[in-house]
């Protein structure tokens, strides 16, 4: 049987931290918040995944590719080592064999969403890459990734930092990763995550918290 899990990429979603439901992996110590899924133990799905200290997932091929961003501890497996911070992009065809050390690890990870063409092999120490200026004061932007119409950053946003209101050509995807972030809708505390369809439309802003947010547009056209 099939999970579908926020499957209308059509509705808008937003998942704040207290709404986290984990549920156990078929790995001992690997446990998963999932925010959308389509299939069952493969699947289209984004999900935030906590590893215990020492803990390990079994082999595995990216048939649909891999991105995930590290938010606590190191991720490691038997190419590398990922702390807090790093960005990976696995392309399709891709394999590894996660194997967590004595610091654990959580991570935010997308699986089976890259295009067929999109071959690039990504990692990136998103603690020494340099920010760049946004379109608005207060706004700083470090670009992570692009292919088509999809485009990947972190943002940060100073505190009582307003941007313009506008809409989402192909959709766009937040997490909270720092601060608060705020828009006509509501507030998004650290580890909120949302989901905003195509053509949709807001005017986020800051207040005397600031943010500092991961950011995907461009990629809920289909």
């Amino acid at each position: 049987m099939t999970t579908f899990i926020n499957a209308d990429f059509e509705q808008r979603i937003v998942i704040r931290p207290d709404e986290y439901r984990w549920v156990e992996s078929p790995m001992k110590g690997v446990e998963r918040m999932m925010l959308d899924r389509i299939g069952d133990e493969v699947a289209r799905a984004t999900s935030i995944v906590r590893y215990e200290p020492y803990s390990e997932f079994s082999s595995h091929t990216h048939e649909g590719g891999e991105e995930f961003l590290v938010l606590e501890g190191v991720f490691a497996d038997e190419h590398q080592s990922y702390a807090r911070g790093t960005y990976v992009r696995n392309p399709i065809g891709s394999s590894h064999t996660p194997k967590i050390g004595k610091e654990g690890a959580t991570i935010f990870v997308k699986l089976r969403q890259f295009s067929p063409s999109d071959t690039q092999q990504r990692v990136i120490d998103t603690t020494t890459q340099p920010w760049l200026q946004g379109s608005v004061a207060g706004l700083t932007v470090m670009p992570l990734h692009e292919f088509e119409t999809e485009h990947v950053a972190l943002v940060k946003w100073a505190p009582n930092t307003q941007f313009n209101a506008h809409r989402h050509w192909g959709g766009e995807e937040i997490l909270v990763l720092d601060g608060v972030f705020h828009d006509e809708h509501g507030s998004y505390p650290r580890g909120s995550w949302l989901r905003n369809p195509h053509l949709s439309q807001h005017r986020p802003f800051t207040m005397e918290e600031g943010a500092v947010i991961y950011v995907k547009t461009g990629h809920l056209l289909g």
